[in-house]
């Protein structure tokens, strides 16, 4: 392994591997540098890949009912194989595209050298034309709260849990937050979910975010909202969360769901005049570059929109960019939202408040999946599908969906918001053919809907009255209607 490459990334997650796939595919030498031992990143050791394969494995145990000898250590276990499934697959992708690999924390020493520190105590110096740091993000950790204890936990070491729990406390009523309240529920463990807001995930549609709130209810999940943590008191018995409004919560376990931070710090980046924001996030411009402009960021460690698919995306934008010195894409304008609770949700695109706040003259068509044949086959009849359109053109501006399958289905719907001119539009939905039975078939549902409530407006117009005279129908001289 030489100890000079054209471009160093920083980290193996979706960010450092569209970034390392581009450069390589473009004839750049290229090396990976990663904390941790194996590929993948966070995404696939720590969050987006572990706690969906939970997400599976609990859904299966509630279609057939089989919680007998079913835990919580047991479905942990289930992740393992599909992450040494997706380990094995990336690492097939460096070695295909002759991408160099080295574990270890890497640390600028200059704006073209970095030390990596190995396993154990050795270190070794690289150097390169060009840095992509795609470090991702981890829980946030406030100070105060003890989190080597066992019985305090954040979304990295609850997949670590060493017990069975019997009741579990969520602070925090995000993604993060409501997923692992949904798989603690499957679960049949006690749930206690702490919101600091007023509703839960209020980014998303009203009545999206309202059918989520009534299905975590009915599940059993309780459910507060508008509080604030003053203390926690963890012992070997469980956990006790002091709230400011005078409740005490106690459970097995606590779940720390309140964010999470750009890993950007004990990089040396502050000694080369690269910036963060007090969440960690590194500041970069539209093509991803630092204030160096050799080191880009992409990914979780630059912030918004933090999803793995966007990171992806950043990571091939930048390589382009540091190859060609120029990047014709961009990401898209609308990204779609995947939240993998039970059921699940996804959307794109505006929601009713927003439309509403912008004074956009929108209608809306509804498809229930109760009442289509694919979603009475299969039982999974919870959910529906939410069109929002222009009530003039009949644009598509917004899918809004919950249910089984939903971070599937929305993408038919991203399809068409992303095309130019009439094609963007309800006819669409009612002039295309869709298999049937199917779940697709909600988007022809909601179409016809949705333009029954259009055509519903009385027009201004001249219009035939008739009377019944002798069983016979007359038509009568022509008025107009107000």
């Amino acid at each position: 392994m030489k100890n000079k490459y054209d471009l160093i990334v920083i980290g193996s997650g979706p960010g450092g591997e569209g970034a390392a796939m581009q450069a390589s595919k473009a004839g750049k030498s290229v090396v990976v540098i990663d904390s941790l031992p194996e590929v993948g990143g966070n995404c696939t050791h720590k969050g987006t890949i572990p706690s969906k394969a939970l997400r599976h494995a609990v859904q299966l145990l509630a279609d057939t009912g089989k919680f007998r000898d079913s835990n919580y250590l047991n479905l942990l276990k289930s992740a393992e194989s599909v992450i040494r499934q997706q380990v094995n697959m990336r690492r097939g992708f460096y070695e295909r595209n002759q991408v160099d690999i080295i574990h270890g924390h890497a640390n600028f020493m200059n704006d073209h050298t970095i030390e990596v520190t190995l396993p154990g105590v050795l270190k070794e110096k690289y150097s390169a034309d060009a840095f992509i740091i795609a470090t991702g993000s981890r829980p946030r950790q406030p100070e105060g709260i003890d989190f080597s204890h066992s019985r305090l936990l954040d979304s990295d070491s609850i997949l670590n849990l060493k017990k069975n729990p019997r009741s579990i406390t969520i602070y925090g009523a995000g993604i993060v937050g409501c997923e692992y309240a949904s798989i603690f529920r499957g679960l049949r463990i006690k749930v206690n979910l702490i919101n600091t807001r007023s509703q839960l995930l209020s980014f998303l549609d009203d009545e999206i975010v309202d059918a989520l709130s009534y299905h975590l209810r009915e599940q059993g999940v309780l459910i507060r909202h508008n509080e604030e943590y003053e203390r926690i008191e963890a012992d070997d018995r469980g956990v006790t969360l002091f709230l400011k409004s005078n409740k005490q919560i106690y459970s097995d376990v606590l779940l720390w769901a309140q964010g999470r931070t750009g890993n950007s710090s004990n990089m040396g980046l502050e000694s080369l005049g690269i910036d963060h924001d007090k969440r960690g996030s590194i500041v970069v411009n539209k093509s991803y570059q630092t204030a160096k402009s050799h080191i880009y960021a992409v990914g979780d460690v630059v912030g918004y929109p933090n999803l793995a698919s966007a990171a992806y995306d950043q990571g091939r934008f930048a390589a382009t960019h540091l190859v060609y010195g120029k990047c014709e894409h961009s990401l898209v304008e609308h990204i779609p939202t995947g939240i993998y609770t039970i059921p699940e949700i996804s959307s794109i695109g505006l929601t009713e408040r927003e439309l509403t706040a912008q004074k956009v003259p929108y209608e809306v068509g509804h498809a229930s999946f109760r009442h289509l044949a694919r979603a009475q086959i299969t039982g999974r009849t919870i959910g529906m599908l939410k069109i929002l359109f222009h009530r003039e053109t009949l644009r598509i501006l917004g899918i809004h969906c919950f249910g089984n399958h939903a971070s599937e289905i929305v993408h038919i719907g991203q399809a068409i918001m992303t095309q130019k001119g009439k094609a963007n539009t309800l006819m669409y939905f009612m002039n295309t053919t869709f298999n049937y039975p199917t779940m697709a078939e909600a988007y022809r549902v909601a179409a016809l809907n949705g333009l029954n409530r259009v055509n519903a407006r009385p027009k201004r117009e001249e219009k035939k009255i008739t009377v019944a005279d002798r069983g016979n129908v007359v038509p009568l001289k022509k008025v107009k209607t107000a």
